[in-house]
């Protein structure tokens, strides 16, 4: 019996290591120029409806801490900056680069970074070891607060 716990423990802990190296290789590849990362991380833009929902979820995004154009939004996050003009203040690159590790503009900001996975403190335990968001939702999101124009 003791011998087939320890068996079992091992497995246990091979798959664990094995999810962990998982998710470590399913971040894509990216290259940061100037302040910004000029090419979408799935290799195409992507969806602002998608994007749109996501700024306005609860569980992981934006609205949290920032405010913006969402009048049919009750109870907006005023932490962070007002996202009205996003478009204008900053390009598709340099919005990509504050979603994917914010910490590269301000190294003491609050906002998570939400496509890093080393270097992290007081990550909560449903996002250790994998980003907070996938590419696809990174290039969403991009996609949507490029289109808030004041």
């Amino acid at each position: 019996m003791a011998r087939s716990s320890v068996h079992i423990a091992a497995l246990i802990a091979a798959s664990l290591a094995f999810a962990c190296a998982a998710s470590a290789d399913e971040l894509a590849s990216y290259k940061i120029v100037g302040d910004g990362i000029p090419e979408p991380l799935t290799g195409s833009p992507g969806d602002g409806v998608r994007g749109r929902a996501l700024v306005l979820a609860r569980t992981t995004t934006c609205i949290l801490c920032h405010s913006g154009p969402f009048p049919e939004t009750r109870f907006q996050g005023d932490l962070a900056p007002d996202l009205t003009g996003a478009g204008n203040r900053s390009t598709t690159s340099q919005l990509r680069l504050r979603l994917v590790d914010a910490s590269r503009f301000n190294p003491e900001t609050i906002m998570p970074s939400f496509y890093r996975m080393g270097g992290l403190v007081r990550v909560g335990r449903n996002f250790a070891g994998k980003p907070i968001l996938s590419a696809a939702e990174i290039e969403d999101i991009v996609a949507f607060l490029a289109t808030l124009r004041d």
